[in-house]
């Protein structure tokens, strides 16, 4: 019987892209053994929620991620139904966001690769691994507008403790933030004024609805301009957000 550390770092290992051979040969444990716990979930001590194979290695990355991948996200098999890719697309526009995010996958969960796979004004930040379909369960067929999209408690538990990683990581992906302007008549002279608000925009109601759960919990003010669309305009939430989100970059 081996512990749950040590199945761990043999899982990590494989999930890191070594061979069964090399594992077995480094750890002291049988490829069958290893084998046989790559087709079952292992359950870990947990806070709260569903047991999952491999916890996050760093919560507050993690927290960023998922924000990341709820609005530009996937995770698809690979073809020989050997592990899964997570991909997430940032634009070229954002160097410093295609960078962060590349981090944050790291930090997340330091076993798998991450590469940049350019595609046409984007960039899908890509890693493979076992993995990725435990650390988000909300994956599955057809987009995430048509179906219900909602948290583990165990991720919820990580979205309490890092609300502004996952707001971050929300608003990169699918927000912005914008400079309106306006113009008032004061003595008889029209002058403008430019003011900053954030803006963002997904198709899915239960995405929406985690967003603005979140500001909320956070005390940041908001206001649903369309649709599909939430905005923060008021200077004080505005202010706030800023120092704890900023613009991409």
């Amino acid at each position: 019987m081996y512990d749950i550390a040590t199945r761990k770092r043999a899982l990590s290992l494989v999930d890191g892209g070594r061979s069964l051979n090399s594992v077995s040969r480094e750890t002291g444990i049988s490829r069958h053994a290893i084998r046989s716990w790559q087709t079952r979930i292992e359950p870990l001590p947990r806070m709260t929620g569903t047991p999952i194979r491999d916890a996050p290695a760093d919560p507050a990355a993690y927290s960023y991620l998922l924000g990341l991948y709820l609005g530009d996200g996937c995770i698809s098999e690979h073809p020989r139904r050997t592990g899964h890719y997570l991909r997430i697309a940032c634009a070229d526009a954002w160097p410093g966001l295609i960078e962060e995010c590349r981090t944050a996958i790291t930090g997340a969960h330091p076993g798998s690769k991450v590469y940049l796979a350019q595609r046409q004004g984007c960039v899908n930040v890509t890693s493979y691994s076992r993995s990725w379909p435990y650390l988000f369960p909300q994956h599955g067929p057809g987009k995430k507008h048509d179906r219900r999209i909602a948290l583990e408690p165990w991720q919820q538990h990580i979205v309490d403790d890092f609300p502004w990683e996952f707001l971050r990581g929300l608003i990169h992906s699918d927000g912005c933030r914008v400079t309106n302007w306006t113009t008032r008549l004061i003595g008889g002279v029209r002058k403008r004024y430019e003011y900053p608000r954030y803006f963002f925009t997904n198709k899915s109601e239960d995405i929406r609805r985690m967003l603005t759960s979140t500001l909320d919990v956070l005390g940041v003010a908001w206001k649903q301009s369309n649709a599909y669309n939430i905005s923060v305009a008021r200077r004080a939430s505005v202010a706030l957000v800023d120092a704890h989100v900023g613009p991409k970059y």
